[in-house]
């Protein structure tokens, strides 16, 4: 007879990473028909697979080492998407919460492991530690919702961390109580348990903070290419990971230092946070998922009752304790219900860290041949894990669906009436990328539109050839936010003028916007803005952004803006406020805006109203005439940019025919960016007697002055 039992569990390397991709392709399917949140779905695969359940697979040492880097993904990527200035804002909150969520489980727990299950005190102090912990496994499904940097988010991550710091610092002095007990002199253990590790620690952080940034800022400037900035974002990682795990702590508090530490050099919405959130969230993650119900034996609540008496009551007092922490933070801190819900959701499921603190007190003998954790403990806690962790999906999904539904009706508003459309002319394979990257942290992640890519060639003799470096550049650029998950339209035209097939092309897309780069002046007589951009903002009333840029955005530490008065008279005002302000969001960086103090108060009176979560300074400049001045106070790592204006509009001073001799004294080594904005009247694209197409960047009357200048001079 066919013995089918013959062939399983499934040992050959091949065939169970093909098994287990086929559960990560049909686990969501099946679990979106039955409406059941999709992580629920991975752990109860493993359930099935696993040696408990058909023993179709073994659980191998590819579990432990994906599983594990799965679990440091999930740890890591919080780090990146925790909303730093949200943090800054509530950290006090912040640390209550994580005491709550740590203490009320702890008292609970201890009072239950006393009373009703007659543990030990040592005993009881370990399930305590396991307890009060919590595993962000449901971090996933709010990434799903978009939810990452929203405020119930940010201090259920923060406060998950406070809790399993101090769980396992608990967890330290336990161990060190029961090796004092077992040697004669306690003293020496005590002292290596327990201070050895604090120093550890403190040593670690100083790390972090002050060598890390420096090194990753020194890196990223340096090496742009994708596959190599990818490398050393994960070797940070799985250092910080290493580093925690020698000095007595969990990886998962080292992954997620090393997300705290990242966050800034790696923008939300930029292309190497969606190869890290792609990897992660394709394989890693879950394996992780796969491998934790794998280690799930169900058949444990059939074995006796005592068991089962045990897993209910680790899952009653620890769900209960956390979801009283929960609601109690959310009502202190006159939350709505549903911040309540997510913080309860988010800090409810036990996994990793329950795992490790059980397997250390596996390890921890108090004589006699027993140890402090006994094989009813162990199955307990291993069934906790999975009921926790689908309380903890449930209601983390019914919490997001609750936020989001609720935030659609409060910002219904900016959905509509923004035309934004971003259009980018392409002409340099150097600037494309940095191009993208800007159009990608400028928009509206609302309105979730697309981006157009435009290359412009003359119609001459190297057409041809022009066009096909064009296609290339094009296609480079579609790469780079497709990585970012952005849609980019693009077009290849030729023309006889570039600034007109660009006119033409922003036209027939009825675009909003221009960003392009800064012309590049071959020598003392080519002009600053080069042969066709002067065409470019005389032709069309619409914001047109030029950018210089000589160094990785993300490595940008702050935007300083300099204002003309009477700014907010033009239509513009708000669009260009709202892109530079989004700009600053998604770099973590300082903004400080500079002009009058009319003019400055508008301005913040805007961003208060719409972007009050980003760091802005306000530094009044009376004159504009003080603008080279500025350039004292901007470092290589800053972006200066100029809000100018065209001809003949409202903001428009005399001044700024002096510009560009000015940038180019002054600012010719800085991250330059020059905005002109939206303007009232129609484009001066209509040619008269009375308006000239084409207005040359000096005046004569400014020649005749250098040269009485230079001939005074002389004499």
């Amino acid at each position: 007879m066919f013995n089918l039992g013959a062939y399983f569990p499934i040992t050959d390397p091949t065939w169970i990473f093909f098994i287990v991709l086929c559960i990560i392709l049909l686990a969501p399917m099946i679990m979106s028909k039955l409406r059941i949140p999709h992580i629920i779905g991975m752990v109860l695969a493993g359930i099935v697979v696993g040696q408990y359940g058909l023993n179709i697979l073994q659980r191998d040492a590819s579990f432990e080492i994906f599983g594990q880097v799965g679990l440091y993904f999930i740890m890591f990527l919080a780090g990146l998407e925790m909303d730093m200035d949200g943090t800054r804002k509530h950290l006090r909150k912040m640390i209550v919460f994580g005491l709550l969520t740590f203490l009320v489980p702890f008292i609970m727990v201890y009072v239950a492991g006393i009373r009703l299950l007659d543990y030990s005190k040592e005993a009881t102090l370990l399930l305590c530690c396991i307890l009060s912990s919590n595993t962000l496994i449901a971090y996933p499904i709010v990434t799903k919702y978009g939810l990452q940097r929203h405020r119930a988010v940010t201090l259920s991550v923060g406060a998950s961390m406070i809790a399993l710091t101090m769980a396992l610092i608990s967890l330290s002095f336990i161990v060190g109580a029961v090796h004092a007990m077992q040697t004669p002199n306690g003293s020496p253990s005590v002292f290596y348990t327990f201070f050895l590790p604090l120093l550890k620690l403190a040593v670690y952080l100083t790390g972090m903070v002050y060598i890390v940034p420096r090194v990753t800022r020194w890196f990223l400037q340096r090496y742009s290419d994708a596959v190599t900035q990818f490398i050393f974002i994960l070797s940070i990682l799985f250092l910080s990971a290493s580093i925690t795990s020698f000095i007595g702590l969990e990886g998962v508090l080292g992954a997620f230092f090393a997300g705290l530490t990242l966050n800034r050099y790696i923008p939300r919405v930029s292309p190497l946070m969606g190869r890290l959130e792609f990897i992660g969230n394709a394989i890693f993650i879950p394996y992780f998922l796969i491998g934790v119900g794998m280690l799930i034996n169900i058949g444990v609540l059939f074995e006796s009752w005592h068991t089962a008496y045990v897993v209910v009551i680790m899952v009653v007092m620890g769900t209960v304790g956390k979801m009283v922490a929960g609601y109690l933070a959310g009502i202190g801190f006159r939350m709505p219900v549903s911040y309540g819900h997510m913080m309860f959701g988010l800090t409810s499921a036990h996994a990793a860290g329950s795992i490790a603190i059980v397997m250390v007190g596996m390890k921890l003998s108090i004589g006699d041949g027993s140890y402090l954790v006994d094989a009813d403990m162990l199955n307990g806690v291993v069934m906790m894990i999975l009921f926790t962790c689908v309380i903890s999906s449930l209601m983390t999904e019914f919490a997001a669906q609750k936020i989001v539904l609720e935030d659609n009706i409060i910002n219904e508003d900016d959905k509509t009436g923004d035309d934004e459309k971003i259009l980018l002319p392409l002409k340099y394979h150097g600037n494309s990328n940095t191009l993208v990257t800007l159009a990608i942290l400028m928009r509206n992640e609302r309105l979730n539109r697309g981006i157009i890519g435009l290359n412009v060639v003359l119609d001459d003799a190297e057409v041809k050839k022009n066009q096909a470096l064009g296609r290339q550049l094009l296609e480079q650029a579609t790469k780079a936010a497709s990585a970012a998950n952005v849609r980019m339209q693009t077009q290849s035209r030729i023309a006889t003028n570039i600034a007109n097939g660009i006119v033409h092309a922003f036209k027939e897309y009825q675009a909003s916007e221009i960003i392009i780069g800064l012309h590049e002046p071959k020598n003392e007589k080519d002009s600053f803005w080069g042969i066709f951009t002067e065409n470019l903002f005389t032709e069309l009333n619409r914001q047109i952004i030029i950018v210089k840029v000589m160094q990785p955005l993300n490595t940008i530490r702050r935007i300083q803006v300099a204002v003309p008065s009477r700014a907010e008279f033009e239509p513009g005002f708000h669009r260009w406020i709202d892109r530079l302000a989004r700009l600053a969001g998604n770099l973590e960086c300082r903004i400080q805006f500079h002009g009058r103090q009319d003019t400055l108060a508008l301005i913040n009176q805007h961003i208060q109203n719409q972007h009050s979560d980003i760091r802005v300074d306000y530094q009044a400049m009376p004159h504009w005439n003080q603008l080279p001045q500025l350039a004292q106070t901007i470092n290589d790592d800053h972006l200066f940019v100029v809000i100018t204006a065209r001809k003949g509009t409202v903001s428009y001073k005399t001044a700024f025919e002096k510009l560009p001799a000015e940038l180019q004294r002054f600012y010719q080594r800085q991250n330059l960016m020059i905005i002109f904005p939206d303007q009232y009247g129609e484009p001066l694209n209509v040619m008269s007697f009375t308006a000239p197409q084409k207005r040359e960047e000096t005046s004569a009357y400014a020649l005749l002055r250098e040269w009485w200048k230079k001939r005074h001079h002389t004499e």
